[in-house]
């Protein structure tokens, strides 16, 4: 969760979903957004769509009747679309308000199982962002590789503390993701050097670079591995996807240390039943400068076949 956007949590949500289903995980991808950027980066019609996530926490439909399903082999979404931005008013005076979603979703996943269930959240610490902390065990945080990129941290555990304390649920941030790194720079290495000081191994080693690819494939309604599957960026999302899988779900929640200043950062949250939990440009593809140390190293990303299509709206 982040104040600021653009620092690649949608970008994260959608790809690492799309590298964790590659590598046969069912993921659901929930987009809990007003811009509904996670949906139209799908190619979801989202004017089309009746049923939404502003309808689920509304109680006006269901998980199962609001999902499209298998929008790509393994992924399922649950869409978002503009109305949600009146989502916070209308939740405002409700008992419970922030365990809305927690609620809404507890059915369907029990019936359908899904191995991940990612949200990708707005760019504030509102009742939508609450809600997706709720109904979630773990915390990605994309953390963008420049000047800023701990201001904001403190805020941000704050607000884990406070879930934790207050509401009695168990939340932990399991994972760092070093985001628009730029391996030409020393500012872009020594950020992720000073991430690694703070938060040790709960960053990642897969780092995802800054990409005209990734910044591209959106506009196409397309995953990375759809538009580019042989792309810097594909290889970054299938070396965090492995490293996700090889970490597992959370241990016990840790006591959140302090943080100097304030962070840039966003999350993408995995749901309750779910195994586990987005600068400057890059250089050409082809011919990338040398890594640091624990830079993501080039690795074989999965080609995914399916073609994307335009997702149509609900019946």
């Amino acid at each position: 969760m982040n104040q600021k956007g653009g620092v690649g949590k949608t970008t994260c949500a959608v790809n690492a979903g799309a590298a964790l289903a590659a590598r046969g995980q069912r993921v659901l991808l929930v987009d809990m957004d007003a811009q509904a950027n996670l949906s139209l980066h799908l190619g979801i019609e989202v004017h089309r769509l009746e049923r939404t996530v502003y309808t689920l926490l509304l109680g006006q439909s269901t998980a199962r009747e609001t999902a499209l399903l298998d929008v790509r082999p393994g992924i399922s979404v649950l869409p978002a679309s503009i109305d949600l931005a009146g989502a916070e008013v209308e939740l405002a005076g409700r008992i419970g308000r922030e365990t809305v979603l927690r609620a809404a979703l507890a059915p369907f996943l029990g019936e359908e199982r899904f191995d991940f269930v990612l949200l990708d959240c707005p760019p504030s610490l509102g009742l939508l962002s609450l809600n997706a902390l709720v109904a979630a065990r773990e915390v990605f945080i994309p953390l963008q590789t420049e000047f800023f990129a701990l201001q904001g941290m403190s805020r941000l555990l704050d607000v884990v503390e406070l879930i934790r304390g207050r509401l009695g649920h168990t939340l932990e941030i399991t994972g760092i993701i070093p985001t628009l790194y730029d391996s030409r720079t020393n500012l872009s290495r020594e950020v992720v050097s000073e991430i690694a000081r703070y938060f040790g191994k709960k960053v990642y080693k897969a780092l995802i670079h800054s990409t005209v690819k990734l910044a591209e494939c959106p506009s196409h309604g397309k995953t990375i591995f759809e538009y580019a599957p042989g792309s810097r960026g594909a290889k970054d999302f299938d070396k965090l996807a492995r490293e996700i899988l090889r970490r597992g779900p959370p241990g016990p929640p840790e006591g959140a240390a302090a943080v100097p200043g304030r962070a840039e950062a966003a999350a993408a949250a995995s749901a309750p039943g779910a195994a586990g939990a987005a600068g400057a440009a890059e250089p050409a593809e082809g011919a990338e400068a040398a890594e640091p140390a624990d830079a993501a190293a080039a690795v074989e990303a999965p080609h995914c076949p399916h073609a994307a299509e335009r997702v149509p709206a609900q019946p």
